[in-house]
């Protein structure tokens, strides 16, 4: 399967395994309209060629206690590559960050969201980790006061076949 290179079952696939990936191999079957069998091996051949990356239960935060999402902008004193590897390194190393993206166009060089309780656990994750990464010469947060969307599932009109 070359990249792109994707039909309407493929695509129905897709935007319904993004929507709930515990349907089971039967509904997804009925769903867009191909028996079990064929269906089957159509996700595995996704998956195999990597647009199925893995699958995984999304929790709700607040139900464990995770209350408080910040976005956090980094600034490094070098911008050498072992600088941005080190701080690379280190980051993977949080479980607060949830996204870690190398940024431009910002008065920043990372930009990261984090989910913590509340502000006691930020600071702490502040002042205890972030901060004492070597190179990070600046740190600026701002806290979530309202999700308006939040979705895990990607865009796939671009890909439809005229």
């Amino acid at each position: 399967m070359n990249e792109h290179n994707l039909d309407r079952y493929d695509l129905k696939i897709l935007a319904a395994l993004q929507h709930d990936a515990t349907v089971s191999n039967q509904e997804l079957a009925e769903y867009i309209g191909l028996s079990p069998s064929p269906c089957s091996r159509r996700v595995k051949q996704l998956e195999d060629s990597g647009y199925i990356s893995r699958q995984v239960a999304l929790l709700n935060p607040k139900k464990i206690g995770l209350t408080l999402t910040a976005f956090v902008m980094i600034g490094m004193d070098r911008h050498t590559p072992e600088r941005f590897a080190g701080f690379e390194s280190a980051i993977r190393d949080c479980p607060e960050v949830l996204d870690c993206y190398l940024v431009t166009g910002m008065d920043a060089d990372y930009q990261l969201r984090v989910v913590v309780p509340d502000m006691e656990h930020y600071q702490q994750f502040l002042l205890g980790h972030l901060t004492r990464i070597d190179g990070v010469s600046s740190v600026r947060s701002s806290f979530v006061l309202n999700q308006i969307i939040s979705s895990t599932e990607l865009p796939l009109g671009h890909l439809h076949r005229s």
